[in-house]
């Protein structure tokens, strides 16, 4: 059989259309770098995210990959991770909502220890229910996957046990987000500002009489081998806590084939709000056996006491709602709702119990 020239060339024009299109063989496949600021064997990778990202993958059929660039190894600083999802330099981040203070005010509402209990399930229920009427709007430059909290803010002291709202006057104490330093300021303690890394060297030296921080973190940090006494309040309530975002570029999350994107979809939501809620409410009990094993005085402030703290509180609502309404939010209306949001969930998983 003779095989003519012009039907070889067709061919090999063939195989070579088909070697460059390998979609022409198999569907799209999409690889999305995954960057944030702590290290792999932290909470949120370790244990929400790696998991979150296994789950996508399997349901796939591993046309969706992640690869995880921990501790800012893709350059830049933290308070940079959510200009860097916004502009592509990642496809996805995961950030503290703070440290871009001011920059997401309806958001911030969460942060205030009047509004958030201490349990992460509850108040990342709560912001599931604002997303849509008030939350959003922080969020039109990025593709926001989830808005969650952790447990809350404990009060880790080296020397000083605190009781009472007199025992922290004087204490300088670890800033954890704007709200944080009227917080402290209205307990009457000096507020110090520093990246989470170094408070465990600053506790050591003296520098800091105390930080907010969850136990969550105060572990990894080492912060219960520095720290003699933690502090939180009646029934588990805490000093506040920290809002953060899990955030895709939003061309990224767009250019995403339908099939794809709705498995994305798919695994946001309540549902992985209220599993990221239970990741860090778990982790907080057990992180206090072990300091409590350590020999470390493990504080619940007085119910009466407790009143006192947060009545205190009030001042710094007051505060928020002033600079919120000042930028044109209805911050009262934000206020009550996160409010209202947080004591429904909080009596339906009550009733669950």
């Amino acid at each position: 059989m003779t095989i003519s020239w012009r039907a070889t060339v067709a061919a090999a024009a063939l195989i070579t259309a088909t070697a460059m299109a390998p979609g022409l063989l198999k569907a799209q496949e999409v690889t999305l770098t995954v960057h944030h600021f702590l290290s792999a064997k932290a909470t949120n990778q370790a244990a929400f995210l790696e998991p979150w990202a296994e789950r996508i993958e399997a349901e796939s059929g591993g046309r969706i990959a992640f690869e995880f660039f921990p501790s800012m190894t893709m350059g830049g600083a933290p308070p940079e991770l959510y200009q860097q999802a916004r502009d592509g330099v990642a496809d996805i981040i995961w950030t503290v909502l703070g440290y871009t203070p001011g920059a997401f005010p309806h958001a911030e509402v969460f942060d205030l220890p009047s509004v958030h209990g201490g349990s992460a399930v509850v108040t990342n229920l709560a912001i599931q229910d604002l997303m849509d009427d008030f939350l959003a709007q922080d969020f039109e430059d990025v593709h926001p996957l989830l808005v969650h909290v952790h447990s809350g803010q404990a009060l880790h002291t080296v020397d000083t046990p605190v009781r009472t709202l007199e025992d922290a006057a004087g204490l300088k104490l670890r800033v954890p987000s704007r709200t944080g330093t009227w917080m402290i300021e209205a307990m009457n303690a000096e507020p110090v500002g520093m990246p989470v890394p170094d408070v465990p060297q600053a506790l050591s030296r003296g520098v800091l009489d105390g930080a907010f921080i969850p136990f969550e973190v105060a572990l990894p940090l080492r912060v219960i081998d520095i720290a003699r006494h933690h502090t939180e309040l009646a029934g588990g309530h805490r000093f506040g806590t920290t809002t953060f975002l899990l955030a895709m570029n939003k061309d990224r999350y767009e250019a995403l084939p339908d099939d794809l994107r709705a498995i994305l979809d798919a695994h946001t939501g309540p549902d992985l709000a209220r599993e990221a809620g239970a990741i860090w409410d778990a982790v907080e009990p057990r992180v206090m056996e072990m300091a409590a094993a350590n020999g470390n005085e493990l504080i619940t402030v007085s119910e009466a006491e407790t009143a006192r703290f947060l009545a205190t509180f009030e001042a710094v609502e007051d505060l928020w709602v002033t600079d919120a309404t000042e930028r044109g939010i209805d911050a009262r209306a934000l206020l009550e709702a996160a409010k209202a949001a947080v004591a429904r969930h909080e009596a339906a998983e009550t009733r669950a119990d």
